[in-house]
């Protein structure tokens, strides 16, 4: 609002370069309302980043935890994503720290979700990237039980998703991981694969591209970097474009006359 306030006075009565001037001085006028003195915005990169990392091993235990046991299957998972991650020793234990946090019965997911949302909320791929990562803990030993589910829908909710919307992309994850390792596996199917990519068989060709473009654009390296994901992540999300790449090319390979 005040840098609009400015550039308009800063025209009024120094033209051009007052409106420069005037919006600049009301830009920071605006951080200070927003943020206090000093101006610090709390959504930096670096916070985004560490509360993201934080948020991720944390809920990976709760999810976990949801039915009862933790199963090997899952610890194996956890112990593959953090070598995936290139961890030091010390980040390791940081990390298993956080996932025996969350799998802890006096876990309070609420205040950890809040602290998430002040911090990454306003950027969709670090909520989305979120979803993602729990829904493959989830079904890192081969299904997603009920609680597991139930569990996976409140931390929608409270990420802004909708129970459509988290059914959709849930649907869409479970037949992503069909195509897991780059390749097509006996068991998928075409049905797999339109359903990997959130379309259907009357969908048209437009649609399918449109529908593979906005994927794939949601797991590009540079656009999650930019939006908070750390480095060491992207790694874990290009593996999930190469599941949408393989579906997609059957889908098109289908479509050939």
């Amino acid at each position: 609002m005040f840098k609009l306030i400015g550039a308009l006075l800063g025209y009024y009565f120094l033209g051009f370069f007052g409106a420069i001037l005037g919006y600049f001085l009301g830009s920071i006028a605006d951080r200070y309302r927003a943020y206090g003195i000093g101006g610090v915005n709390p959504l930096s990169s670096g916070q985004r980043q560490a509360v993201f990392l934080e948020t991720v091993f944390i809920l990976m235990g709760k999810v976990a935890k949801a039915d009862g046991v933790i199963t090997q299957a899952e610890i194996s998972h956890v112990e593959q994503f953090m070598l995936k991650l290139g961890m030091s020793a010390e980040h390791r234990q940081i990390a298993i720290a956080d996932f025996k946090r969350g799998a802890a019965p006096e876990f309070d997911l609420n205040s950890t979700l809040r602290q998430f949302m002040h911090v990454c909320g306003q950027t969709h791929s670090l909520k989305q990237m979120l979803l993602i990562y729990l829904i493959v803990m989830a079904l890192s030993d081969g299904s997603i039980d009920t609680a597991e589910e139930q569990l996976l829908v409140t931390i929608a909710l409270q990420l802004g998703y909708d129970h459509a919307t988290f059914k959709q992309l849930l649907d869409m994850i479970l037949n992503q991981m069909h195509f897991a390792g780059g390749q097509a596996s006996s068991a998928s199917t075409l049905d797999d694969a339109y359903k990997a990519l959130g379309v259907s068989k009357d969908s048209t060709d437009q649609e399918i591209k449109r529908a593979y473009r906005k994927l794939m654009s949601q797991y590009h390296p540079d656009k999650l970097m930019g939006q908070g994901v750390p480095a060491d992540m992207i790694a874990v999300a290009t593996e999930q474009a190469q599941e949408v790449q393989v579906a997609y090319d059957l889908i098109m390979k289908s479509r050939k006359p």
